[in-house]
């Protein structure tokens, strides 16, 4: 077995190895290092220790691009000890933070670095040394690496390089929890596993796995093919860095299985959705145990608001998809109220805990913006790490044009820019995961018990196999072990439930499973200038399986399109509960390129994603609550028909640091408490001092300016309010939903905040019992059973339960009261640098196109 992932007090203290390019001299760093080279797969020619560095021809690239800037906090660097480039970009992020909607020009440029395209050699370059004649490597004073290839081979090779270099740490750590990710095994968290820097050997069983997914690439015919080269390519770029250290420093040596599995590993935490049914079922059956079946099941819908009219989306234009049965339903089931083994739900709880919801883009058409160009904000809300997740990077030649974030286990820039063109990501959350419910059975006495490794399939009474993944290093007291789990025809088994009192087995099925690098297609055609309208770009995105928001401009045109390998349901099943998994009801195929979300121009020339719903009549993902009618999208407001890039930062930044809460819920539970009285002069003055601050624009920014004791009124009273209103209806079940749905998601060190609560239910309920117009109302009124009067007595108990403790600390006098300080640190605790907290992207670019390449062209 391949021992990867050691513990960080392991990780080598540094891996720069640079030649320093100053008045024409070339001379290669002091430290001695010893080399032995071996051939380059992928055609790459054998090639002796250079000293000195040959001449790059990279061929000529218009960059069509006028404004284009970039940014990622902390920086470019991501090795131990940090040094300068560690944190320089951080200064520069922290910095646009408190300008809040008053982004200049001048501010734009100076707290941004450039993405504009380069040539090598420009002045303030440095250097790198490299093993190829053919490949150059320069950096620019943030210490991004511009890759230049004579080849495409050479630039993969490149990619490769640098991710050894500038991230070595990280594929140190991740590299073996990737395999825990494509293996989907019940009760892991894979990134959990990188961020604590506990180890996962795979076992031959798994490498197998995941190396002989290479089958997906060549069955996709010549671009398949050259992805497999490329990734190819990447690794042996990575393993010839890696044999300058010394041998007690290096990586294992990486392979093709390694990017495969790495790609897996990304897709876990922000491109699947769904998996949640077994968990979901559980929840309304114990609404139908307490309300009946036909009054449980509405409160039910109201809350899984799947298809809510009211949810902001980002194409006005209807995609049916995963919509809620009107007919009969005999293969969906509810599972007996708790009747979730303790591994079900604790593999309920791991997946949970592993995705994130992140990612935003503010795409403005050429209606809209001063200069008749289209122009954008956009980029990852990846958390806040140290090394960061990704890297920064230009790659060119060899047909090869891109420049933006790489991830370091794939050599492809994911999110970035090409020639005349840009693209983003967010995650969507799609239903790429669904869960089947296997019954159990005996073929020999008849007997059954939920240990019974038998199940029902096609008529037949099958075995479960066994899944020998690995080892699991030691860890907070746990010793070292190896991992198996039972799989079946639907995938991995996590645990058991029971219906009607019979056993059943839970499996879990994602699409993407067994076949990961498929999704690399999509990039290798991005990054090969191979895209230049729409079209094209909807051709490209729809090659990306996992489940992501895609945005694009050219110098005209701007389009979006909502990605995943989303399977197509068997009639009488219903997306939200398990299915039975005989064979009966088996997925019925998948979307295609049409069926999925997508867009051109649109009349509002805006797209405008922060991970909210993508289209009317697209259902909810069974993990996925917070598609109703509140969401932070839209906290985007002031766009004119004069935009300019600052103006679409000004947008984005001033929302980064605004209560969603006291934005879109406070008008109208101030309204509700106006039907009532206040339970005290403490409770009066304290929503006296909330409703000055919202009035004010309700700012983040941090507990000494002014009117800030109404942020941390907000911080105190927001989950009791929640509660209140939903908790006459719901009653003991209100902690049960709380696991499925956090009532809400405020500041915190990693940056992403207001992406799911109980925002929307606050909003509907109590417009509904104020009169006011509501579209798809809920099946009844929640606070205070529908008597408005009850309601408002409600909220202010809860107001006055919530204030006291502030009262306590800090004074009977609101307006001096303060919250905690929030700022922003990098996890795992690598880094001691810290920034003001804001809600904005880990990496952003900010670009515009003035001109655009004619078909057939590139370099």
């Amino acid at each position: 077995m391949r021992a990867i992932g050691k513990p960080f007090v392991s990780v080598p203290v540094s891996r720069r190895l640079s030649v320093r390019a100053r008045s024409g001299r070339v001379s290669v760093g002091a430290r001695r290092i010893g080399w032995s080279w071996r051939p380059v797969l992928g055609g790459l020619a054998s090639a002796a220790l250079l000293l000195a560095i040959a001449a790059a021809p990279a061929g000529a690239v218009t960059d069509y691009s006028g404004g284009a800037f970039q940014i990622l906090a902390p920086g470019q660097e991501g090795n131990l000890p940090p040094n300068e480039f560690s944190t320089d970009q951080g200064r520069l992020y922290n910095k646009l933070t408190p300008l809040r909607g008053n982004v200049t020009r001048r501010k734009l440029e100076k707290n941004y670095v450039s993405e504009k395209f380069t040539e090598p050699g420009e002045p303030g370059e440095t250097l790198e040394f490299t093993p190829l004649p053919g490949l150059e490597i320069w950096r620019d004073k943030y210490d991004i690496p511009h890759i230049f290839g004579g080849s495409r081979a050479e630039v993969m090779f490149g990619s490769g390089w640098v991710a050894a270099q500038d991230r070595g740490l990280l594929l140190r750590l991740g590299l073996g929890p990737a395999y825990a990710a494509a293996l989907s095994i019940p009760g892991i968290n894979a990134f959990e596993l990188l961020l604590s820097g506990r180890s996962f050997t795979p076992s031959a069983q798994a490498v197998k796995f995941v190396e002989e997914q290479k089958h997906v690439l060549l069955e996709a015919g010549p671009e398949g093919e050259q992805v497999l080269e490329d990734l190819t390519n990447w690794a042996e770029g990575i393993n010839a860095f890696e044999e300058l250290l010394p041998e007690d420093e290096r990586l294992p040596h990486v392979t093709v299985g390694d990017a495969i599995a790495g790609f897996a590993f990304i897709g876990s935490i922000f491109g699947n959705g769904g998996g949640q049914e077994v968990a979901d079922s559980n929840f309304l059956a114990e609404l139908e145990q307490k309300l009946g079946t036909s009054e449980g099941e509405k409160v039910y819908r109201d809350m899984r608001e799947s298809n809510d009219p009211e949810a902001p989306v980002t194409t006005t234009e209807p995609f049916p998809y995963d919509q809620e049965p009107t007919g009969p339903e005999p293969g969906a089931l509810v599972i007996d109220p708790g009747s979730m083994s303790a591994s079900a739900v604790q593999a309920a709880q791991v997946t949970r805990a592993s995705r994130r919801k992140a990612s935003n883009f503010l795409v403005v058409g050429a209606g809209k913006t001063k200069a008749k160009h289209p122009l954008a904000v956009m980029g990852p809300q990846l958390g806040y790490f140290y090394p960061e997740i990704v890297m920064q990077g230009e790659l060119r030649g060899g047909g090869i044009d891109a420049e933006g974030i790489i991830a370091p286990i794939s050599p492809y820039v994911f999110i970035g820019r090409g020639s005349d063109f840009a693209w983003s990501l967010t995650s969507a959350d799609n239903e790429n995961v669904q869960q089947f419910l296997l019954k159990l059975c005996n073929p020999e006495d008849g007997t059954v018990t939920r240990e019974s490794e038998y199940y029902e399939y096609e008529g037949a009474c099958i075995k479960m196999s066994t899944f020998d993944a690995g080892t699991l290093g030691a860890a907070g007291g746990e010793p070292e072990h190896e991992v198996y789990f039972k799989e079946s025809v639907y995938g991995p088994v996590s645990g058991t439930v029971t219906v009607k009192g019979a056993p059943y087995a839970i499996a879990n099925d994602r699409t993407t499973r067994g076949r990961e690098p498929a999704g690399e297609l999509a990039f290798s055609a991005l990054d090969s200038n191979k895209v230049h309208n729409p079209e094209q770009f909807f051709e490209a995105a729809n090659k990306l399986e996992t489940t992501f928001n895609m945005s694009y401009l050219d110098s005209e045109n701007i389009a979006y399109f909502s990605t995943g390998r989303l399977p197509v349901l068997a009639p009488g099943t219903n997306p939200s509960l398990p299915t039975l998994g005989n064979g009966e009801y088996n997925w019925r195929g998948f979307l295609s390129q049409d069926q999925h979300p997508h867009a051109v121009d649109p009349a509002s020339d805006l797209f405008l994603n922060w991970n909210n719903k993508p289209a009317p009549e697209w259902g909810a993902a069974s993990d996925n609550f917070d598609y109703g009618p509140v969401h932070r999208v839209q906290l985007y407001t002031g766009f004119t028909n004069e935009m300019t890039e600052a103006n679409d930062v000004s947008v984005m930044n001033k929302a980064a640091t605004t209560d969603l809460r006291a934005v879109e819920d406070w008008p109208i539970i101030k309204q509700v408490l106006a039907h009532g009285t206040a339970p005290s002069t403490l409770a009066e003055e304290a929503v006296g001092v909330l409703n000055a601050w919202a009035e004010e624009g309700a700012s983040l920014l941090g507990p000494n300016r002014p009117r800030a004791a109404g942020a941390a009124v907000m911080e105190a009273v927001w989950t009791p309010i929640a509660e209140a209103v939903l908790a006459p209806v719901l009653g003991e079940q209100l902690g049960e939903f709380a696991s499925l749905s956090p009532p809400d998601n405020p500041r915190n060190s990693g940056g992403s905040s207001f992406g799911g609560g109980w925002y929307g239910y606050v909003s509907k309920d109590l417009r509904s019992e104020l009169g006011q117009h509501v579209e798809g109302a809920y099946s009844r009124e929640y606070c205070g059973n529908g008597n408005l009067e009850a309601c408002s007595a409600s909220l202010w108990a809860a107001i006055q339960q919530a204030i006291e403790p502030l009262a306590a600390q800090q004074g009977s006098d609101p307006s001096a009261w303060k919250g905690p300080k929030v700022r922003i640190t990098f996890a795992p605790g690598l880094l001691p640098y810290t920034m003001r907290w804001t809600n904005r992207s880990t990496f952003q670019q900010v670009i515009e196109f003035t001109g655009h390449e004619e078909e057939g062209g590139g370099s």
